[in-house]
C-alpha cells in the first residue's frame, strides 16, 4: 500500500492537488484553476486519490467538495515537499560559500 501511494504522490498534478486540499476543501473547478489542469483530467486525478483513500469527497447539494482524506495525508505530502526544498535549498550555495562564489 506504502507503495502505491508514493506511486500516486509522483504525479506533478495530483501532488499539487493534495497541496491545495491541505489547505481546505475544494471543489473540482476550483481545483482546476489552482492546479492549472483541466476540470476533467483534475476529476480523474481525484477519482485515483479517492480509491486509495488519500482523499475524502462530501456532497453539498449537487456540489462535490474534495479534502485530504485524514492528518496522515497531510503530514506525507508537508514532509515530502518540505524535504525536497530543504534539499533544493542546500544545492544553492549560503553563508560564506555564496558571498566567495559573488566575489
Amino acid at each position: 500500500m506504502a507503495v502505491e501511494t508514493f506511486k500516486l504522490l509522483a504525479d506533478n498534478t495530483r501532488l499539487r492537488i493534495l497541496w491545495a486540499l491541505l489547505h481546505g476543501e475544494h471543489s473540482v473547478g476550483e481545483l482546476a484553476s489552482h492546479v492549472g489542469a483541466q476540470p476533467p483530467a483534475v476529476s480523474q486525478h481525484l477519482a485515483k486519490l479517492r480509491m486509495s483513500r488519500l482523499v475524502r469527497v462530501r456532497r453539498e447539494g449537487n456540489r462535490l467538495f474534495y479534502a485530504a482524506d485524514d492528518a496522515h495525508v497531510g503530514r506525507l505530502v508537508e514532509e515530502a515537499l518540505f524535504h525536497s526544498d530543504h534539499v533544493v535549498a542546500a544545492s544553492r550555495p549560503h553563508g560564506a560559500d555564496a558571498r566567495r562564489r559573488r566575489s
